[in-house]
């Protein structure tokens, strides 16, 4: 098997996504102890902005530069969070994932400075997301609660809430593990209170097509139990066809006998509806779960509930 001697790897230029590429530099160096990777850092348009996603076209305003750099021979690697690149289209033309890292933990986290729990916290509590699927779910369970708009990376947001502009933060505990900011997490909230989105946890590795040295290098650092996971998660997301405004969540969960399930949820923005599955794929191939799971929520009303949201 071939393998290169530089891999150019482009990301983010956050703190959270440069500690993502070192991990995937010490993978790499940890399977192939000859390579010398560099950092090729951009800043998308997604990390500019502050407003309003949907404005810039959703989540692919946080990949489309690195997609740019990534075709135009800049980079050979892109490291992506999964959860970050889009699913209701396909890659860009060009490019594969040719590993997702074994996943992390896919749960969110309620950072109080006063450390109580999300039931502890008093009726107009101010929580900063702009996340649809946090703010839907938190309109469902907890409604005397506020959401206020918080955009930015993690460290970012952690400065505003130190700031005073909310009382407390939804972050995702595998992003703080990133940043080293567990200490600052006052509750680890269940997948039951909080399901996560889809592809939360799992970092992919997005080559060029025609980069066969490059995509044999780093295939080796994929975990198998997250590809299924992964697909499965992303295949439910693209039969959805839901927008950056569509409150959907949902997680693979790949057992060790082999056994994979899928759970997914869609909600109304106001938390008000909300629709549930919890399949198993028995004989079914991961796409096949994803795509059974998202049917099985069509009939219960879900597309029309994706497109009566404005986006």
């Amino acid at each position: 098997m071939a393998t290169t001697e530089l891999i150019r790897i482009v990301s983010r230029s956050s703190p959270m996504a440069l500690a993502q590429v070192e991990r995937v530099r010490a993978e790499l160096a940890a399977r192939h102890p000859g390579i010398r990777t560099e950092v090729v850092p951009v800043t998308t348009s997604g990390d500019r902005w502050m407003g309003d996603l949907s404005r810039l076209g959703g989540k692919g305003a946080f990949t489309k530069e690195v997609d740019a750099a990534l075709l135009a021979g800049e980079a050979d690697l892109a490291v992506h969070c999964l959860k970050d690149v889009p699913a209701d289209r396909p890659l860009p033309a060009g490019t594969v994932f040719a590993a997702y890292l074994e996943r992390d933990d896919i749960r969110d986290a309620l950072i109080d400075p006063r450390g109580r729990t999300l039931d502890e916290l008093p009726p107009g509590t101010r929580i900063g997301t702009s996340s649809v699927r946090r703010i839907a779910q938190l309109a469902a369970t907890h409604p005397d609660l506020r959401c206020v708009p918080m955009r930015g990376n993690a460290n970012r947001r952690l400065a505003k809430l130190d700031a005073g502009e909310a009382d407390a933060l939804l972050l995702a505990v595998s992003g703080l593990e990133r940043i080293g900011e567990t200490g600052r997490i006052s509750e680890i909230l269940s997948v039951e209170t909080m399901c996560p989105p889809v592809g939360a946890g799992v970092l992919a590795l997005q080559c060029r097509a025609d980069d066969a040295t490059t995509i044999d290098t780093v295939s080796a650092l994929g975990h198998p139990a997250t590809w299924r996971e992964a697909t499965a998660e992303r295949m439910f997301l693209h039969v959805l066809q839901g927008h950056c405004n569509s409150p959907i969540a949902g997680y693979a969960r790949a057992e060790r006998d082999g056994r994979l399930s899928l759970r997914g949820r869609v909600f109304s923005p106001d938390g008000k509806q909300v629709l549930d599955v919890h399949e198993w794929a028995g004989p079914l191939s991961p796409e096949d779960l994803g795509a059974s799971a998202a049917l099985t929520l069509k009939r219960q009303g879900a597309q029309e509930l994706i497109a009566s949201i404005p986006h």
